[in-house]
C-alpha cells in the first residue's frame, strides 16, 4: 500500500459512515486518498469529515469551474491507481452497469481506464433483486472487482446479506489488488461446500457448509494473480471472480474432479465432505406400516484429502480444513498427521460459524500452531491466501 494513491467514491447510503475509517486504514497502511462525495453520500457524512481525514480537497461537483477548466473528472481517474467505490448503492452499480455519466462520480468512473473495486451495501432485498443481480454480473464481466457484501443485522431493521463488509475487510481487498501477481503463473485448487449422497430422489445425507469459506478463499487466491478451480458442491453462492468452476454433488464426484484437475500447485481442501453415503434407491422410500426405519448400509466414502496428500500428483503444498466442536487444537493436530497434509485450518464449529459471516481458526503446521482472531471469512481468506503465497514463493 506505500505510496498507492486510492481514489474513493462514497455513495448514498448509511454504510457512508464506515468510508471514514477505512481512509483512516489506508492512510496509516502508507496509501493516500482523494475522495468524491456523491449528493447522497453527502446526506451521510460532511466533505469536511473526509478533507480531514484525507488532508486532501474533496470533490463533489462535475460543475466545479475551477477544476472542469483543468477537466477534473480526467485528472482524478489518471492520478490513481486503484478507484474505490465505497458504498456501492444499488443505484450507483446500476448507473455503473448502464455506463451513465450524469453526475462526477459517474462521469468519473466511465472515464477512468484504471481498476474499479466496488463495495456494495444495500438492502437486503435490493441486493437480491434480480436487477440487481444483472448489474452486478454485469460489472464483473467487464472487469469491476465486485466484493461479497457481509450478512447481519441492518439499519432498515432486516437480517441478511447487504451490510457494507467493516473497513479492515475492505483495506485487505484492496491491498489484495496490489499483491496482484504474488502468485501468477500458479494453479491452486479449493474445495468448497457440502457434498449430497442421495438416499432416495428426495432426500440425502450431507454435512453443513454454506461453502461461503471456501468459496472466499478461491476468490483471494484469484485476486492475487493464481489461476484457481474451484470444486464446490451444491451451493447457491456466485463464482468468485477471475475463478474456475466445476459444480459437483457427491464425494465421488468430487474425488474425481479433484483428481482431474491436478496438477496443481496447491490445494486448499475446505469442503466438508460426506463421510459415508447409501446405494440410493430409485423410487422415493415409503413409511412402513409397522413404524420401523428403513436400513440404511452405510459405505465409507473415499478420503479425498488423504488420496490426494498420498498421491503420485501431489501438490507441493496441501492444506486441509478440520472442523471440530472440542479439543480443536489436539484433533486439528492429529488430523494434520494421520492425512499427510501439510498445513491444517482448524476451526470451532459448535457455535454458529457454518452459515455465518465471522471464523475463528488455528493454523496448525509442523512448526507448531498459530492462533488467529475471530475475523469475517474473507479476511481469513486473504490472510491465507498471503500465507499460501509466502510459502510457495
Amino acid at each position: 500500500m506505500t505510496n498507492k494513491r486510492i481514489l474513493l467514491i462514497v455513495g448514498g447510503g448509511i454504510a457512508a459512515y464506515k468510508a471514514c475509517e477505512l481512509i483512516r486504514l489506508i492512510r496509516k497502511a502508507g496509501g493516500s486518498v482523494r475522495c468524491v462525495l456523491t449528493a447522497g453520500g453527502a446526506q451521510f457524512v460532511t466533505p469536511m469529515a473526509l478533507a480531514a481525514l484525507s488532508e486532501n480537497p474533496v470533490h463533489t461537483s462535475l460543475w466545479d469551474l475551477k477544476d472542469e477548466t483543468e477537466m477534473g473528472h480526467i485528472q482524478l481517474s489518471r492520478e490513481a491507481d486503484l478507484v474505490v467505490v465505497c458504498p456501492a448503492t444499488a443505484d450507483l452499480i446500476a448507473k455503473m452497469a448502464a455506463g451513465l455519466a450524469d453526475d462526477l462520480a459517474t462521469t468519473l468512473l466511465l472515464a477512468t481506464d484504471k481498476p474499479v473495486l466496488a463495495v456494495p451495501a444495500m438492502n437486503v432485498r435490493m441486493w437480491g433483486h434480480a436487477a440487481t443481480k444483472r448489474n452486478v454480473a454485469r460489472l464483473r464481466a467487464d472487469g469491476v472487482t465486485v466484493l461479497e457484501p457481509d450478512e447481519g443485522p441492518m439499519a432498515c431493521g432486516e437480517y441478511g446479506p447487504g451490510r457494507l463488509p467493516e473497513p479492515e475487510a475492505i483495506l485487505a481487498a484492496i491491498g489484495a489488488h496490489f499483491s496482484n501477481g504474488r502468485l501468477a503463473g500458479r494453479h491452486i485448487l479449493v474445495t468448497a461446500g457440502p457434498t449430497h449422497e442421495p438416499i432416495d430422489p428426495v432426500r440425502y445425507i450431507a454435512n453443513r457448509s454454506s461453502g461461503k469459506q471456501g468459496f472466499a478463499i478461491a476468490g483471494a487466491l484469484a485476486a492475487l494473480g493464481a489461476r484457481v478451480t474451484l470444486i464446490a458442491g451444491p451451493v447457491h453462492l456466485p463464482t468468485p471472480s477471475g475463478v474456475d468452476r466445476v459444480d459437483v454433488e457427491t464425494a465421488r464426484e468430487m474425488a474425481a474432479a479433484v483428481e482431474a484437475a491436478l496438477p496443481a500447485d496447491a490445494a486448499v481442501m475446505v469442503a466438508a465432505v460426506a463421510d459415508w453415503r447409501v446405494e440410493p434407491s430409485a423410487q422415493k422410500i415409503k413409511k412402513r406400516a409397522d413404524g420401523v426405519p428403513p436400513p440404511l448400509g452405510l459405505a465409507e466414502n473415499p478420503d479425498i484429502l488423504a488420496g490426494l496428500a498420498a498421491s503420485a500428483d501431489r501438490p507441493p503444498l496441501v492444506v486441509g480444513f478440520a472442523a471440530e466442536t472440542q479439543d480443536v487444537v489436539v484433533l486439528g493436530t492429529a488430523k494434520r498427521v494421520k492425512k499427510g497434509c501439510d498445513w491444517i485450518v482448524a476451526n470451532d464449529v459448535s457455535g454458529d460459524v457454518m452459515g455465518g459471516s465471522d471464523n475463528s481458526v488455528h493454523l496448525i503446521t509442523a512448526d507448531g500452531v498459530e492462533s488467529w482472531e475471530q475475523l469475517p471469512k474473507d479476511q481469513v481468506a486473504h490472510r491465507l491466501a498471503a500465507r499460501i503465497a509466502d510459502a510457495l514463493q
